[in-house]
């Protein structure tokens, strides 16, 4: 039986092996994919069980996705441009590093029938998947990204890899058409963003990567008649279905019934 695992810390809400197993259970796979809290000292021994052949492939979440990179043979040219890997496969010995989050993001936003082409966007964080956010926004050919942290150093950071992002202080909002919330912000109830979102004018895609948050100035903004608001579920759903191609050479389908499911349990862990 293969073995996969998510990896990541914290790592229990995580919906991944909920997932995974539906579509291996769908593809009648011999297969079983769990989840494992994890250290940055637990990364060696990990990915040589993977060498060994003890596990058939990996996805990593926070805060690895750039500290698991020096353990890996192969890097895919997405996960080089953006120095962060949330996939790993083995392949003839070798352990490769891929990037599905930029599939993810980019399916997610073709999916809304949004033309991003030409759009300022403003995100919002400068963690793990902000490259891939980012890159993907390049490929989809946007005028202007506006970056900002609350740690404005980690934004700046950012510029080694992407030269020609604009870093602005936290807080301040410039003209935008999409604003991304890339932040851990909206995951407990009690945060607080600190900028005024109203001021942002009308006509705008209020776009939140945690595809289950509580409701925030942000998605409060979002949700007003005259402005788009999306989470990151079909984020989720698409960079799962890319790393599960990966492994399997097979590309599950994404229906309604797997979004029933996986909303069903969304609600039972909360």
């Amino acid at each position: 039986m293969k073995k996969f695992l998510v990896i990541g810390n914290p790592i229990e809400h995580s919906l991944s092996p909920k997932l995974q197993n539906y579509w291996i259970k769908n593809n009648d796979l011999n297969a079983i994919y769990g989840k494992l809290e994890t250290l940055e000292t637990d990364l060696p021994e990990l990915c040589n069980n993977l060498k060994k052949g003890e596990l058939d492939g990996l996805n990593v979440t926070i805060p690895f996705k750039k500290t698991i990179i020096p353990f890996l043979d192969i890097l895919s040219g997405n996960s080089l441009r953006t120095q962060s890997v949330n996939t790993i496969s083995v392949e003839n010995g070798n352990l490769i590093g891929h990037n599905t989050d930029i599939d993810g993001f980019e399916l997610s936003i073709r999916k809304l029938n949004f033309d991003i082409t030409n759009k300022k966007i403003l995100v919002l964080g400068a963690g793990g998947v902000v490259p891939s956010i980012i890159y993907a926004l390049m490929k989809m050919k946007t005028s202007k990204i506006y970056i900002t942290n609350r740690t404005k150093e980690k934004a700046e950071n950012l510029k080694n890899l992407f030269k020609d992002l604009e870093v602005i202080d936290w807080g301040i909002l410039p003209d935008f058409d999409v604003i991304i919330n890339a932040t851990s912000l909206g995951l407990n109830k009690s945060d607080k963003f600190e900028i005024d979102f109203n001021k942002a004018g009308q006509n705008k895609l209020f776009y939140d990567v945690i595809y289950d948050p509580f409701n925030t100035e942000f998605s409060e903004t979002g949700s007003k008649p005259h402005n788009m608001l999306e989470n990151g579920l079909n984020m989720f759903l698409f960079q799962a279905q890319k790393a599960f191609e990966i492994w399997h050479n097979i590309n599950p389908e994404i229906n309604d019934d797997v979004i029933s499911f996986i909303k069903d349990k969304k609600n039972e862990i909360k």
